[in-house]
């Protein structure tokens, strides 16, 4: 799979861009600032609908524009590592409308569900913010897990959704009785039920995909780090100590478990007006040798580890079929050099590789391609 041509109206600093692109390396350079990761951006944003870097469109809109339009043509077989198919051309059209809904078309056919557009371009994107997987809360790692569970897997964005929404109307009804001051409110018990089913799904998926990933993530940290101590990840369901470590996968087995937290749970739950059991309180615990990589792990560590996480998403998505698209923003400049030659080396193998970098030197000379220098939300070939 490759990213053939996106074009951007009103995103970010562009009032207008078009670039063609073609399998290979392609490198953006230019000064911060100039725009190179807002291109990037709106690549993983046709991808997975949602920004690595906000949480509300309105940011992604140009200043003194309503709405921004995302296009991009995605091609997919051919002859990419190796394996000769058909090839195929979908052109995803993405109408972003801050505080109203998004319109998705497909083929210049609109979706009823945007959802269902999912799938049709996948990338892995590696930038700065990813440290923040490593070395930050519990929500950063649950939603690598999560938005690597939906691109191989796109049934899990209505799965994933019908839980927010059941976590939602739970958490309102919690709210209500603690601000009433009385007990249990009418109705909690089918949102109860609703959450332990989402829920149990949610969970057993994301188990699923953290078995398929360990041995990938061990892997791909040795490969990146030149480390010899063992890398783990482990599932904790509920945030509390006594949360279950790594659960039987089983979808009935994790519901009983829920129910039986809920249960256990029921007063502190009303007394605090807030959701304490779900996939939403959940950690994936990550371990170097016998030590969590969160508060332990050195600078180079944590992003080496961040690398492998990366590298090991690439590769559960690579053996579904066609090679994602594999996005490196802005990270060549802080990495050493050894770290920087052995991620460049692993890059190189993928069909489609689009690097972002403000000084072209940072980028190895095993990722030579095509180039293009973007200043003032202008993109131009350099050669």
């Amino acid at each position: 799979m490759h990213l053939a041509r996106l074009a951007l109206t009103d995103f970010r600093c562009y009032e207008s861009a078009d670039v063609t692109l073609a399998p290979g390396v392609t490198t953006f350079t230019g000064p911060n600032g100039a725009g190179k990761t807002n291109l990037v951006e709106a690549a993983w944003y046709l991808a997975t609908f949602g920004s690595h870097r906000v949480f509300a469109d309105a940011a992604l809109v140009r200043s003194g524009t309503e709405r921004a339009i995302l296009r991009a043509l995605v091609r997919s077989g051919g002859s990419a590592a190796g394996r000769a198919s058909t090839v195929r051309d979908a052109l995803i059209e993405l109408e972003l409308n801050p505080g109203r809904a998004n319109r998705v078309r497909l083929n210049r056919v609109a979706l009823a569900r945007p959802r269902d557009a999912l799938g049709t371009l996948r990338c892995v994107l590696f930038a700065p913010e990813d440290l923040a997987v490593v070395k930050g809360d519990p929500d950063q790692r649950r939603r690598y897990a999560d938005d690597l569970l939906v691109a191989s897997r796109p049934r899990y964005a209505g799965v994933r959704s019908d839980y927010e929404r059941a976590l939602k109307q739970r958490t309102a009804l919690l709210k209500s009785a603690r601000a009433a001051a009385r007990g249990e409110p009418p109705g909690l018990e089918i949102w109860d039920e609703q959450l332990v089913a989402k829920g149990a799904e949610l969970t057993a998926g994301r188990l699923a995909l953290i078995a398929a990933l360990r041995p990938l993530i061990t892997a791909s940290y040795a490969d990146v780090s030149a480390d010899e101590r063992p890398v783990s990840v482990r599932y904790r369901m509920g945030s509390e100590r006594s949360g279950v470590l790594d659960p039987d996968p089983e979808p009935a087995k994790l519901a009983d478990v829920m129910r039986e937290s809920i249960q256990r749970l029921r007063r502190a739950e009303l007394d605090r007006g807030a959701c304490l059991i779900g996939p939403h309180r959940d950690e994936i615990e990550l371990r170097i040798g016998a030590l969590p990589a969160r508060g332990y792990a050195s600078h180079g560590e944590s992003w080496s580890l961040a690398l492998a996480l990366r590298l090991a998403a690439f590769g559960l998505l690579r053996a579904d079929g066609d090679d994602p698209v594999l996005m490196l923003d802005d990270v060549f400049a802080e990495l050493d050099a050894g770290r920087r030659e052995r991620l460049a080396e692993l890059a190189a193998t993928a069909e489609q590789v689009l690097v972002t970098a403000a000084v072209a030197a940072d980028v190895p000379a095993r990722l030579a391609g095509a180039r293009y220098a973007v200043a003032n939300g202008v993109i131009s070939d350099a050669g």
